[in-house]
């Protein structure tokens, strides 16, 4: 899935020329005009970057940037980024930022920013590592999340001050009520976050829904609908464990005549530890196929709005044509590139590894199919083994009824789940 350069030129063309037809030292004299409070002015179709060295200096940006910031370039260039932090935000922010980004991964959150003149701008910033520092790309946020935010971001603030909360605590704090809000961890927010404002931003600009973010929005629908089901299909396993036990226990009752109910019972308990061992490696834990496929999407949706949001901030580059301080402009189209290219790069490597794994997830539904055939044979041969019992029968004909329950259940479930896989490659496709 790679994304379609026509819409984001389209985006760009809205707004730019009027400007571009100006000349470049008539725009760096003039004051452009502000409201005296309130919110600077960062339109819908903009974007901006900024890049920093390892310490958060700031050592280039685009003409947005400078102008929605009210900053003279000789006054930002070299100067710290937190320059524009906004005494509202929680510093439990930045503390989660600088932790992702010194670990070498990108981060997606909301911020609000403060301009030289006082007047404030939220933006959804997304950061990531460059040349030897990090490179942060935004655009304005317009999803009915902004307002979440907000009151997250207010209350966090309020125990930073009054509580004296630490900055990591505070982040702690911020991603368990993000957590809290149904999201697997902080990164499946960003993604969802960084998607829902892409899609609001082209509704506002008129624009055609972006298939891409689209399509892995389906693909997470899906990979939600999976984790539910395989949620089922333990709650399903953890029953059938019980079945062994109790057929012993009747087998004791029958006894001289309970043989057969017992080695019944023993070839059941080896079925029960084949599917043990089957859901030990494709169910349960962190690193198995179903547990890993939600993440990996998510975090190729997110890489993917992220590189569509570079590629814009290059082509706005290239159309801006004004000074920009001593930066290099094509040193800055440079990283821009490199960028967009190793992140297109890492995309395309996330959504293959998520085709091997719904592949995989497929062939273990069949293997687990195949397991299922064997309570299929418990249950003939219980069956058999009541018809010719004169006590005992109905507690044996409860476990037949409880082992019929068990097998509907998980092959409805097993069904669910390779509809959902195919669903998932189908998108992929």
């Amino acid at each position: 899935m790679s994304l379609d350069d026509t819409q984001d030129d389209d985006l760009l063309e809205a707004g730019h020329d009027a400007a571009d037809a100006e000349p470049s030292s008539f725009v760096e004299r003039r004051r452009e005009a502000r409201p005296s409070s309130g919110e600077a002015p960062f339109h819908l179709n903009e974007v901006f970057f900024s890049r920093t060295d390892s310490r958060g200096v700031i050592q280039a940006g685009n003409y947005v940037f400078r102008r929605v910031a009210d900053y003279d370039w000789s006054d930002m260039l070299g100067a710290p980024h937190k320059m524009i932090r906004h005494p509202d935000s929680p510093k439990g922010l930045f503390w989660l930022f600088w932790d992702t980004l010194k670990r070498g991964e990108t981060i997606g959150a909301y911020v609000k920013n403060r301009a030289r003149d006082g007047l404030h701008y939220w933006v959804f910033a997304v950061a990531m590592p460059c040349a030897g520092g990090y490179l942060s790309a935004r655009i304005k946020p317009t999803s009915p999340m902004l307002e979440t935010i907000e009151k997250l971001y207010a209350e966090a603030r309020l125990m930073e001050q009054k509580d004296g909360l630490s900055p990591e605590d505070s982040a702690k704090w911020m991603v368990e009520k993000i957590v809290a809000m149904g999201f697997e961890d902080y990164p499946s927010f960003a993604a969802h976050a960084l998607s829902e404002e892409l899609l609001a931003r082209d509704a506002g600009l008129d624009m055609p829904v972006d298939e891409h973010i689209a399509g892995f929005r389906k693909m997470r629908k899906a990979a939600a609908g999976l984790k539910e089901e395989t949620e089922k299909l333990v709650r399903e396993f953890e029953m059938t464990e019980i079945i062994p036990h109790n057929m012993r226990v009747i087998a004791s009752r029958l006894e001289p005549n309970g043989g057969p109910i017992s080695t019944l019972s023993t070839n059941y308990g080896g079925m029960s530890r084949e599917m043990s061992s089957w859901f030990e490696t494709h169910v349960v834990g962190e690193n198995s196929n179903f547990a890993k496929i939600g993440g990996t999407v998510g975090q190729s949706m997110f890489i993917e709005c992220m590189t569509r949001i570079l590629r814009e901030c290059s082509r706005q580059l290239d159309k801006e044509r004004r000074q920009l301080g001593s930066v290099d402009l094509e040193e800055e189209r440079g990283y821009l590139t490199q960028l967009v290219s190793e992140y297109q790069r890492l995309s395309r490597q996330g959504q293959d590894q998520v085709s091997d794994e719904t592949y995989r997830i497929l062939d273990a539904c069949k293997k687990m199919n195949r397991h299922i055939l064997g309570l299929s044979t418990t249950r003939v041969m219980c069956k058999i083994e009541g018809a010719r019992l004169t006590e005992g029968r109905e507690s044996l004909t409860d476990i037949i009824g409880e082992l019929n329950g068990i097998q509907q259940r998980i092959r409805a479930n097993l069904a669910r789940i390779e509809e959902l896989s195919g669903t998932i490659r189908s998108l992929l496709n």
